[in-house]
């Protein structure tokens, strides 16, 4: 596959590699997409995913947002897959920079990738919004209703809800790492959901390598296109 023999190449030469990944990414490693209607929605619940996970309606109807979020954001047994794999390996033989991500479930860390910029967040993080203690996912999983915290408050995920803003250094050193980058690989992601989309323009390189299933409204921005499974191609990659 030519594609795919350019990509190994300038993977090859570079040591100023940026990731940038979508949920693609995760749902090789059996997490789902909740943007791909699966009908289990229509059946439990008397909302849109895009509806239950905003602001408003976490403040409105915490209950049933919780009801969503532990059945359906809190995947704790996935495992990394062969991307998130290749990307840490790449970190440590020095040729990746960072890994900027719009999952939130923590698997890019637990392959062994340190440089990590979560711009929608971490199920893995959540915090009394009374007193800021700390809490993990497997309590969030474990609690009924709306989680409280030992001070009586609530806790909410540190994820980043529709209607909500992205975090500014988070945002700021995505844009930093891309701009200086020399490869920028994005991956498992439609490239349809803004801010996250508009990072793209801050690429100033010549290698700009789109990888996914299918075509994205970015894919004329393009250098190179290897179309497939990202952890599929990546388990190809040296």
């Amino acid at each position: 596959m030519e594609a795919l023999e350019q990509l190994r190449t300038w993977v090859r030469e570079s040591d100023n590699i940026v990731f940038f990944g979508g949920a693609g990414v995760s749902t090789e490693s059996g997490i789902p997409d909740f943007r791909s209607v699966d009908g289990l929605y229509h059946q439990q619940y008397d909302y849109p995913p895009e509806t239950i996970l905003s602001h408003t309606f976490y403040r409105r109807m915490p209950e049933e947002f919780y009801r969503f979020y532990r059945a359906k954001m809190l995947c704790l047994d996935a495992k990394p897959n062969a991307a998130h794999l290749k990307l840490a390996q790449w970190e440590r033989e020095g040729k990746l920079k960072a890994v900027v991500t719009q999952n939130i479930d923590g698997l890019h860390q637990a392959a062994g990738s340190k440089v990590v910029l979560e711009l929608h967040g971490s199920v893995l993080r959540n915090y009394c919004e009374s007193c800021g203690k700390f809490y993990d996912a497997q309590y969030i999983l474990n609690s009924e209703g709306v989680p409280t915290c030992s001070c009586g408050g609530s806790i909410k995920p540190d994820v980043v809800l529709y209607e909500e803003g992205l975090n500014q250094k988070t945002l700021t050193d995505a844009v930093r790492y891309i701009s200086e980058a020399d490869v920028l690989i994005v991956g498992g992601t439609s490239l349809a959901v803004y801010p996250a989309a508009g990072l793209l323009d801050y690429y100033r390189g010549k290698k700009l390598v789109l990888v996914n299933k299918t075509p994205t409204p970015k894919d004329s921005m393009a250098d190179l296109i290897v179309q497939g499974s990202i952890g599929e191609i990546f388990s190809q990659m040296d």
